[in-house]
């Protein structure tokens, strides 16, 4: 008769009783079996699993084979070179191998080696460990199912347990532009001598341009034909642009770029550094003008004041690149009411 043990590491288990389930230090077998003394480690950590293949054992005579299972460390190095071949930029790659790190030391800590050990309530304890807010734990919590997604099609678990794991309570925070006052506040403090002077041009680009930081950071002098400005290029292979204003086409005109094909970008340092370095000379001008706030607020500043001046937020929704019009309406909701508003009085002031 054969039966099962586990043998706990007193240095990182409190457990001591050799039948304990809720552990996951390794599972042993024990005991005889045609005249043969049995005893050797399973390979598993699963307390139901072991009992299923000792049983088998029991009946069928032989050991039944298992399969070969991946380490944390294999299943990480196929996910980020199947991720590399998809072209993931570089932020989205260092995203998925900050939290590749992260799972590693969470599994070193419990004595996990093997993908398939790491099941629901070993994810839901990893999961309880993260200190971040909501959002970012909503969209850590969409990488972390899918780098289980990689795992199941590779037949390295049995189940996704990571779909199982509840999302958090999210608050939608709405679009909140500048003020018309803050804005000028903001572009005279930009025009200080105490500041870079490229950061007027960065500045007036984000406003009417409706780009993020990163992609005005790292963005070509090519893109540029005119007073258009190349935004994007449509999944139809039409590129996407956006007619600026005079005075911000002459603004990045007059930008003197260290490398002749970026307007604020080297060429060198990664996309992490260089948004970095914006982002610092833009909270520098904010606090000079003494106005709170972020960059992002330049691409809601642009939104707004594209629906108050009566764009459909169809229009909007491509323009800022987004996937869909549903995400359009979700940040910009409150403004399309006050356009609405605003189209209301408009009819009945016209009416007889």
């Amino acid at each position: 008769m054969l039966l099962i043990y586990r043998r706990h590491n007193p240095q990182k288990c409190r457990f001591t009783s050799r039948s304990e389930y809720r552990c996951k230090c390794p599972i042993w077998v024990t005991g005889t079996k045609d005249g043969h003394r049995i005893r050797e480690a399973l390979k598993l950590r699963d307390w139901n699993r072991a009992q299923d293949l000792v049983r088998v054992w029991d009946v069928d005579g032989t050991r039944p084979k298992t399969k070969t299972r991946a380490t944390i460390e294999e299943w990480r190095d196929q996910f980020l070179k199947d991720a590399e071949a998809r072209n993931l930029s570089t932020g989205t790659l260092r995203l998925y191998k900050l939290l590749f790190r992260q799972v590693l030391e969470f599994t070193q800590d419990r004595g996990i080696k093997f993908v398939s050990e790491l099941e629901l309530d070993a994810l839901t304890e990893f999961r309880a460990r993260w200190s971040i807010g909501a959002l970012s734990a909503s969209k850590k919590l969409e990488r972390l199912r899918g780098i289980f997604k990689f795992a199941l099609q590779r037949k390295m678990v049995e189940e996704n347990y990571a779909v199982s794991l509840v999302g958090p309570k999210l608050k939608q925070n709405p679009t909140l532009p500048f003020p018309k006052d803050d804005m000028g506040k903001i572009l005279k403090a930009a025009q200080s001598d105490e500041v870079d002077h490229r950061v007027e041009a960065f500045i007036l680009t984000m406003r009417y341009s409706g780009l993020r930081i990163s992609d005005v950071a790292m963005m070509a002098v090519d893109s540029l034909k005119g007073n258009r400005l190349k935004l994007y290029q449509a999944k139809t292979g039409e590129p996407v642009s956006v007619l600026l204003p005079e005075n911000v086409a002459d603004a990045l005109r007059s930008v003197k770029p260290s490398n002749p094909k970026y307007f604020f970008w080297t060429g060198d340092s990664k996309l992490e550094t260089v948004t970095g370095f914006w982002r610092e000379r833009i909270a520098e001008v904010l606090t000079l003008a003494k106005v709170s706030g972020h960059p992002h607020r330049f691409r809601d500043t642009f939104a707004v004041a594209l629906l108050e001046g009566g764009a459909s937020i169809e229009t909007v929704s491509v323009l800022l690149g987004h996937q869909s019009i549903r995400v359009t309406e979700k940040h910009c909701n409150p403004w399309v009411k006050t356009r609405q508003e605003a189209l209301d009085r408009a009819v009945l002031s016209a009416t007889p």
